[in-house]
């Protein structure tokens, strides 16, 4: 006799099949979020390349160009203000990214160590400033004493180290196996060969996330150069993005364009204008570092 086949238990109802209607409520409600996202940001893009009549027409904005031009775009380079300030963006991001990444992985690898001499008070200091942050007025005078004002240095090396991009790190320096450090320390390798020929090659992940929060903290950032500069030259293209929009009327500039001829301009284009050349670069460098989120930023945090 052929022994019975015992019947499976029964699944729980979260690993159960989803429903058509579920299905179909968890499509929509994607298809809804995706389109949130992207109409602004297309709307955004349109409103750059379209005519002016368009513009004036809708009130300030257009969802398809009747018409494309880059009447704004050429407006905006042709003042030489945008792209001294797309430089400075980029100066101060790859050279500020650059700096906080080597400091923060130098010293997220000193606390990560153990038996490091006052390697938790430091943490603690560190942990304080991450909750009790300093106020602008104190940070303004120890930029001010320390004769950096009116630098490029004062737009990222008051902010070089952030507390949380260096928890994250260290957390996952920790969850390196010490079997690695051992070995190392067997053959003869130092405290900076095991960083460089060890650690790192194994923090890809962590090194690639915390560098785009690095990048695009300094891309984004438009109050530092405001507060620390006295001169528009040195202003990143964030802080000119805020003058246009600040700035800008809502009723229409009127360009002189002949004798009896007046060319109706819009400013909500070159605003978008300005807006796109400050999304679209640093939107770029997402692609590249997507697949690294998970693993760089959750493996860092649950472990630390």
């Amino acid at each position: 006799m052929s022994a019975a086949v015992p019947e499976p238990a029964e699944r729980p109802a979260w690993m159960e099949k989803p429903k058509p209607f579920t299905q179909g409520a968890k499509g929509l409600a994607l298809v809804v979020t995706v389109l949130v996202v992207l109409v602004p940001f297309w709307v955004v893009i349109a409103t750059s390349f379209a005519p002016d009549h368009q513009v004036i027409a809708n009130g300030g904005y257009a969802v398809w160009p009747d018409e494309w031009t880059f009447r704004a775009y050429e407006l905006v380079f042709s003042g030489g203000q945008i792209p001294r300030a797309l430089a400075v963006s980029g100066l101060v991001t790859v050279v500020g990214t650059a700096f906080s990444l080597a400091c923060t992985v130098m010293l997220a690898y000193a606390l990560a160590r153990p038996g490091v001499v006052g390697g938790k008070p430091v943490m603690l200091m560190i942990l304080f400033t991450f909750l009790f942050p300093a106020g602008m007025i104190p940070s303004f005078l120890v930029v001010n004493g320390m004769g950096l004002r009116n630098t490029y240095w004062a737009l990222f090396l008051p902010v070089l180290i952030s507390a949380f991009n260096l928890v994250v790190m260290r957390g996952f320096f920790q969850g390196i196996p010490a079997e690695l450090f051992e070995s190392a320390k067997i053959d003869g390798a130092g405290e900076l060969r095991t960083l460089l020929t060890i650690v790192l090659p194994l923090s890809r992940a962590v090194v690639a996330v915390v560098g785009l929060f690095y990048a695009v903290g300094y891309w984004n950032d438009f109050f530092r150069a405001i507060l620390y500069t006295d001169q528009s030259t040195m202003w990143p293209l964030q802080t000119w993005m805020r003058t246009y929009v600040v700035q800008s009327q809502n009723s229409l500039i009127q360009v002189s364009g002949g004798v009896n001829e007046q060319i109706q301009f819009a400013p909500q284009t070159v605003n978008m204008a300005v807006v796109v050349l400050a999304t679209v670069p640093i939107l770029c460098v997402y692609p590249f570092i997507q697949r690294y989120f998970t693993k760089g930023v959750l493996t860092g945090a649950v472990k630390s």
